[in-house]
C-alpha cells in the first residue's frame, strides 16, 4: 500500500480529508519546502507547428505533476493516467501493486506558440521531479513512480535525449541522472477522483507536504510561465 493510499484511507475513516496536517504515527507533519533546481534551458530546440501539441511525463505521484503543468502558461489540459503497459491493468490498484509496467504519468496538451516542449522539460527537471532517484519520488517507492519522458514524435525524442545528456554534464546534480526516455505505447486516463486532485483538495496533507511547494517553486523560478488559475482536466 502506498503512502497516499494509507493516508487517504486513514483520513477517510476519520472524516478528516480536509485537515491541514496529518501523520500516520499521530505526530505532527512538518511541511518543509523542497528547493527547486536552477538549471540551464535546453540547448537543442526544434520548431513546433500547429496550435496544439501533446507531451507525456512520468515523475512520481501524478497529483503533483499534473498540478504543476496545469499552472503553466500555454497548457490546455493536464490529465493524470498510466503509461507503459496495457489497458487491462491500467487501474490505480493494479499499478500501485507494482505488478504492472505502468508509470503514473501526465498527458499534457499545450499550445507551442505560448510554451515549448523544451520549456516543459526545463520545468519538469527544475520543479517537478528529482531525476537522480531510481523508482521513487518523495515518500513513494516502486517502479510506477519512476521518472521518464515519453516523447510522442521523433523531434521530442531528440530534444529529450539531448537535454538529459546536457543536464548530466551540467554539474547541477551530484548523483547520476536516471530519468529514461521511453517509447510511446498508450496512455490511459486515471480514475476520475485522481483528476484535478490538487485543485479539488488543496488542504490534503499529501498535497500540502509534497506538491503545493512544487507549484510555489514554479511561480518563484519561472514567473513568466506561471498562471494563477489552473486548467481543468
Amino acid at each position: 500500500m502506498t503512502y497516499r493510499t494509507r493516508t487517504l484511507s486513514a483520513l477517510a475513516a476519520l472524516g478528516l480529508l480536509g485537515v491541514a496536517a496529518f501523520s500516520l504515527d499521530g505526530g505532527a507533519v512538518a511541511f518543509a519546502a523542497e528547493e527547486a533546481k536552477i538549471i540551464p534551458a535546453p540547448k537543442l530546440k526544434v520548431a513546433e507547428t500547429g496550435n496544439q501539441r501533446v507531451a507525456i511525463f512520468a515523475g512520481g505521484c501524478f497529483w503533483g505533476v499534473e498540478g504543476v503543468f496545469s499552472h503553466m502558461k500555454g497548457v490546455k489540459s493536464a490529465v493524470s493516467g498510466y503509461h507503459g503497459d496495457g489497458k487491462a491493468n491500467a487501474s490505480y490498484n493494479d499499478v500501485s501493486s507494482g505488478a504492472t509496467r505502468h508509470a503514473e504519468s501526465v498527458r499534457v496538451v499545450y499550445d507551442p506558440a505560448q510554451v515549448s516542449y523544451a520549456q516543459l522539460l526545463q520545468v519538469y527537471f527544475s520543479v517537478i521531479a528529482d531525476p537522480t532517484l531510481l523508482n521513487r519520488q518523495g515518500p513513494d517507492t516502486g517502479r510506477h513512480y519512476r521518472t521518464a519522458l515519453i516523447p510522442v514524435d521523433k523531434s521530442q525524442a531528440q530534444v529529450a535525449r539531448a537535454y538529459i545528456a546536457q543536464l548530466g554534464t551540467s554539474g547541477v546534480w551530484k548523483k547520476p541522472i536516471v530519468t529514461t526516455v521511453e517509447p510511446y505505447k498508450a496512455f490511459y486516463s486515471a480514475e476520475a477522483y485522481h483528476q484535478d486532485f490538487m485543485f479539488k483538495n488543496p488542504d490534503h496533507p499529501y498535497i500540502q507536504r509534497w506538491d503545493a511547494v512544487k507549484v510555489a517553486n514554479l511561480k518563484r523560478v519561472f514567473p513568466s510561465l506561471y498562471v494563477a488559475k489552473p486548467v481543468r482536466g
